[in-house]
């Protein structure tokens, strides 16, 4: 587009609010919100579009985006949304959830959301962290990764393994479209947009419970800079958290 003689190559999105950021530098929290604000301008949806964030880094979301969002009690997000829609099922409903939120204290809300099939998109955070609350273990944390609860790095024998939520969705009835993607390269970044905009359009269409996972990094609480935690995002994260379509129906 040219304006004035000169070529725009980049405009912010209608959906996402001109306003300074609160998120750490290197952090994949902004990234994600503009791929969403772009998809919701492009789909033609801002109007009724509701946002559900809950505690932690994601509920700084109703800072930036521009329509509705509401924040809901840490883990609760898919009650709430699921209140929402069934109520309003006119509106589409979306909620925004880190690892901590989603994978630990709301892993019941998000199983049986998921099982029941509510009309809902889920976008999913996942930095293996708690940013918020000071760096300790998450359910998605690596083995032997280092952290404020595991300064010895996480045990397999103690903790478990890293908990895979799009493996554990999939196979779930109630699912129709489950995948994971990563903030690392730009090329990346496109197939995270492209699965948000099929998660939307799911919903759109009247279809059951999308869930799109985004590998992210947090280099404040990996304690390290922005540049290192992308390289750490592809070499370690992406091999223990396979990237794609896990779900498509």
């Amino acid at each position: 587009m040219k304006e004035n003689n000169r070529e725009t190559i980049y405009r912010r999105p209608e959906s996402l609010r001109d306003v300074p950021t609160h998120y750490c530098a290197g952090c994949g929290h902004g990234t994600v919100h503009r791929l969403i604000a772009e998809v919701i301008d492009e789909l033609g949806i801002r109007e009724r579009t509701v946002g559900i964030a809950p505690v932690g880094c994601a509920v700084l979301a109703y800072d930036y985006f521009n329509f509705d969002v509401t924040e809901a009690a840490h883990g609760r997000p898919p009650a709430v949304a699921t209140g929402m829609k069934r109520v309003r099922p006119d509106l589409i409903i979306f909620t925004y959830q880190g690892d901590g939120d989603l994978a630990a204290i709301g892993t019941a809300e998000i199983i049986h959301a998921a099982n029941r099939g509510e009309k809902i998109t889920v976008i999913f955070v996942n930095n293996g962290i708690y940013g918020m609350t000071g760096g300790q273990m998450a359910p998605t944390t690596l083995i032997d990764q280092e952290t404020a609860t595991t300064p010895g790095g996480r045990s397999f024998q103690e903790a478990g393994p890293p908990l895979k939520v799009c493996e554990m969705m999939a196979p779930l009835d109630g699912t129709v479209f489950i995948a994971r993607g990563a903030l690392d390269t730009p090329a990346n970044i496109i197939k995270v947009k492209q699965y948000i905009k099929k998660a939307f359009q799911n919903q759109i269409e009247g279809r059951r419970f999308s869930l799109v996972e985004v590998l992210s990094p947090c280099p404040t609480y990996w304690r390290l800079s922005p540049v290192e935690s992308i390289k750490r995002l592809t070499e370690e994260v992406i091999p223990a958290f396979p990237l794609g379509i896990i779900k498509d129906e």
